[in-house]
């Protein structure tokens, strides 16, 4: 039914409706009892009307963005994130997840997001992006505890140049990484501050510092307040990016 013929079969029905609300229906004279009966209500006795009943305000529709990727053919674990126009991470969306943490849709791996930032704030409509890394056999070594120069603890990114992804036709791409930490530890991270990979579990570091130690092995610091410790990262290299491209955040 089209918008008019629907406005009109309204209007039509409406005057009949009105007629029916307002129409009193006829009943029965009351016979001498059912009138003594009557009268002997009192208007504190008489029944009330019904209020109308409160309608609930229906939910407001989900933010929900379907995103889906081809993984790039490396095993190991995938970190995914969420970027503004202007290029800055709004939400670690995965981090370290398996490929079961992803369902498999026709061609694809396939996940969601609610429209939040890591705050758990509703983001502003607009555009958006995701993208992130399949970071493959890392290796970490525990060198122990090792006095660094201030200057290399100062040492906060260093460039690596991975391997190339063979579902994209761009060249080795080169990505910054550096040393996030928080009350969990510390964790490889790019520069945007997308984690990558786990360091150490120490819950009291208070600065950390990277430095390359050839091309697919890096060198890290941190410093718990009492100690320095000193790890490798090998295999650094063997990450390879991936592209989720824009989409519209309503």
């Amino acid at each position: 039914m089209t918008t008019r013929s629907t406005l009109g079969f309204l209007i039509a029905i409406f005057p009949s409706v009105a007629l029916a609300q307002e129409s009193p229906t006829l009943t029965p004279s009351p016979t001498p009892a059912a009138s003594s009966s009557s009268s002997s209500i009192s208007p504190e006795q008489s029944v009330a009307p019904s209020p109308p009943s409160e309608q609930t305000p229906s939910p407001s529709p989900a933010r929900t963005v379907r995103i889906s990727f081809v993984p790039p053919p490396i095993e190991g674990t995938i970190s995914l994130g969420i970027y503004d126009q202007a290029g800055r991470m709004v939400r670690v969306l995965h981090q370290n997840a398996q490929l079961n943490d992803f369902a498999i849709g026709a061609d694809a791996l396939v996940t969601r997001w609610d429209g939040k930032d890591d705050g758990n704030q509703d983001l502003p409509s607009g555009r958006y992006h995701a993208r992130g890394y399949l970071v493959g056999a890392l290796k970490r070594e525990d060198l122990g505890e090792n006095s660094r120069p201030q200057t290399e603890m100062e040492a906060n990114v260093v460039k690596v140049r991975l391997v190339r992804n063979p579902l994209r036709k761009d060249k080795r791409p080169v990505v910054e990484l550096g040393i996030g930490f928080n009350s969990d530890g510390s964790y490889l991270k790019t520069s945007d501050g997308l984690p990558l990979f786990k360091i150490s579990e120490t819950p009291n570091v208070t600065r950390a510092g990277i430095a390359a130690k050839s091309e697919n092995a890096v060198n890290i610091w941190q410093d718990d307040g009492t100690t320095v410790h000193q790890f490798r990262v090998s295999n650094v290299d063997q990450m390879m990016a991936f592209d989720c491209g824009e989409f519209e955040l309503r």
